[in-house]
């Protein structure tokens, strides 16, 4: 383990900013992790872990150590006739994990094809895409404690998920690691084909002949065509979240605009398109020197040549702004900002 000094994080992250760390280091298991963790010489330095640094803008450089979790095992854990756990380290990049589990037949994260990142940043925005959210899941998530390097496991209705949310984004914000993850993954024939655009894909195909393999290439294709690779262009996908609103004011703006689609959250709430918000609002495609807005996806900032964080922030205000006086619904954002 080899802790290095005034490191630059462009590599680190997949908007490329380019930005230091007062100290930087690699960890390759749990013990190297609980070693660095009680090292009193960086015991008072604020901490930052990474995995594939897919969800994060740098406004400025970190003043402090950032720990990137390299430990990569996937193992299986238990197994019954109609459902397998598979028990996969923190430090694993999380579109690997889908490819093991489709070559090998288990069922549940094909959906989630292609997604950046690492599987320990999964469960903390518990993100979801083409008609699935990582906790339907996930059993459980393993964590190390700041406070006293304590090890826990919180079940899946322990995680508190909600929607790009979860309890390690609220009440055990900046106080964990996490380490693994349990993952419970069905035997069975059942594929999700709730999302359109996957339904369109396979149109007039019987359904109960289509593959897991097949639904994972369909969400590539599907994906590759309308999101840029951060290998290309700097950007760290969605960069907000698809609002809620209540379903008053989802109808009211169904009766301006026809084309509005909306997705029932509860009873009295929807959920709406960021994405289309931001192109209703002429967004689409717009750029500013190196920052915009990607010209297949609105959701999506991208980073076109060697811009500052500042400047992809400072943009990003401006589409809040936009879309508040139109439609008076406020973005959040799905990227942490640092």
């Amino acid at each position: 383990m080899h802790i290095e000094k005034n490191i630059s994080l462009k590599p680190y992250n997949t908007f490329n900013i380019d930005v230091k760390a007062k100290y930087f280091v690699e960890v390759n298991d749990l013990s190297e992790l609980k070693e660095l963790l009680d090292d009193k010489n960086y015991i008072s330095e604020k901490r930052l872990i990474i995995g594939g640094g897919s969800n994060i803008l740098f406004t400025k450089d970190f003043d402090g150590i950032v720990i990137k979790l390299n430990n990569s095992e996937i193992e299986k854990f238990n197994e019954t006739d109609e459902e397998i756990f598979i028990k996969v380290d923190a430090g694993v990049e999380w579109d690997s994990f889908v490819k093991f589990c489709v070559d090998n037949g288990l069922r549940g994260v094909e959906n989630l094809s292609l997604i950046p990142g690492n599987v320990g940043a999964v469960p903390i925005q518990n993100i979801g895409a083409y008609g699935v959210e990582v906790k339907d899941i996930i059993e459980s998530v393993n964590i190390v404690l700041l406070s006293d390097l304590g090890e826990k496991t919180y079940s899946n209705n322990e995680c508190n998920f909600g929607y790009r949310n979860s309890i390690f984004k609220n009440e055990l914000k900046d106080k964990f690691v996490i380490t693994s993850v349990l993952f419970k993954l069905s035997k069975s024939n059942s594929i999700n084909l709730d999302y359109s655009p996957l339904k369109n894909y396979f149109y007039g195909k019987n359904e109960s002949k289509i593959t897991i393999e097949e639904v994972r290439e369909a969400v590539i294709q599907i994906r590759t065509g309308k999101l840029p690779d951060p290998k290309i262009i700097g950007n760290a996908g969605s960069f907000f979240k698809n609002p809620i609103i209540s379903k008053n004011q989802f109808d009211d703006l169904a009766n301006i605009y026809k084309d509005l689609k909306g997705f029932p959250e509860s009873n009295s709430d929807i959920k709406i398109s960021a994405g289309w918000l931001i192109e209703k609002c002429g967004l689409k495609g717009k750029r500013i020197g190196d920052v915009g807005v990607h010209e297949k996806q609105a959701l999506v900032i991208v980073n076109y040549g060697d811009t500052s964080g500042n400047k992809i922030l400072e943009f990003s205000k401006m589409i809040q702004k936009e879309v508040k006086n139109r439609f008076e619904i406020d973005l959040i954002n799905e990227v942490n900002i640092l």
